[in-house]
């Protein structure tokens, strides 16, 4: 009989373990549905720090799910698993460290720019270790030969207005590709961010074409690799040229590559919809 129970069990367990991670991100995405607004016609978002603090028992949940998957399970995903999950964690982990804080937070770097810089702060743990957010971005989904997809730039959020939005559902593998161009197109296409000024004859584009712009000139083929390669930020602006300008001959300019390039201020404001 005892043995006969313990089957029982194992049986009716069984299903709850073979399930394994959900890469739906379910719990994820019901979280920013619920708490993230889109504001400027959908090119920007804000979060509702106050609600989703009400609902940081279901976050902090959803963090433990990541914080238990194993770097051999992790290994054995798709890339584009791999990079939903890590990008999905990068949001979730910095929207938790704001709530640390919250509401006597403005900014990010309130944290602390050398001691307590909230992007090298092992405050969480990721494949059995501690990790940083800093080794979600940098060290693993921006490590040459990994991904080779500029694109994350637009999908992990820095919890800051001058930052590419928090997108308003979460990210999955086979949707993926069509996220992260909704999230290229809505970015390019925000003018107080990247514009092209008449007056000046130049291209404004946002600090991250700066900081990280190796990223957009190592040869990046798009997604599907099958796209040309891209070798310059020129040359990729060029793509979106009239995400950048209305008129038909600054539009030509910027598809040619002959607009030069400078870069507007980052607003490390919190991307906080207050009340």
């Amino acid at each position: 009989m005892k043995r006969l129970i313990a089957l029982l069990f194992a049986f009716l367990a069984a299903p709850a373990f073979s399930q394994g991670f959900d890469h739906s991100h379910a719990a994820w995405d019901a979280l920013l549905k619920k708490n993230v607004v889109l504001i400027q016609g959908g090119k920007a978002s804000q979060m509702r720090y106050a609600e989703m603090a009400k609902d940081r028992a279901a976050l902090k949940a959803y963090l433990d799910t990541l914080s238990k998957v194993g770097e051999a399970e992790f290994k054995g995903w798709s890339k584009p698993q791999q990079m939903a999950f890590l990008i999905n964690g990068y949001n979730a982990f910095m929207v938790e460290k704001i709530l640390t804080r919250y509401p006597d937070i403005k900014s990010v770097w309130d944290f602390g720019k050398v001691f307590g810089n909230p992007f090298k702060d092992e405050f969480f743990s990721l494949f059995g270790r501690k990790f940083t957010l800093d080794a979600i971005e940098h060290e693993t989904l921006r490590k040459p030969g990994a991904y080779d997809e500029p694109r994350v730039h637009y999908a992990v959020n820095c919890a800051s207005v001058g930052c590419p939005m928090l997108r308003e559902e979460a990210y999955a593998a086979e949707r993926l590709d069509r996220q992260l161009e909704e999230q290229t197109v809505r970015f390019l296409s925000d003018r107080s961010r990247n514009r092209y000024n008449a007056e000046n004859a130049r291209l404004e584009v946002s600090m991250i074409f700066n900081w990280f712009k190796q990223d957009w000139s190592s040869g990046y083929k798009g997604f599907d690799g099958k796209s040309a390669a891209i070798t310059s930020r020129e040359q990729y602006f060029g793509r979106y040229a009239k995400l950048f300008a209305d008129n038909a001959e600054q539009q030509k300019i910027i598809s040619e590559g002959k607009a030069p390039i400078s870069n507007l201020d980052y607003d490390w404001s919190l991307n906080d919809l207050r009340k």
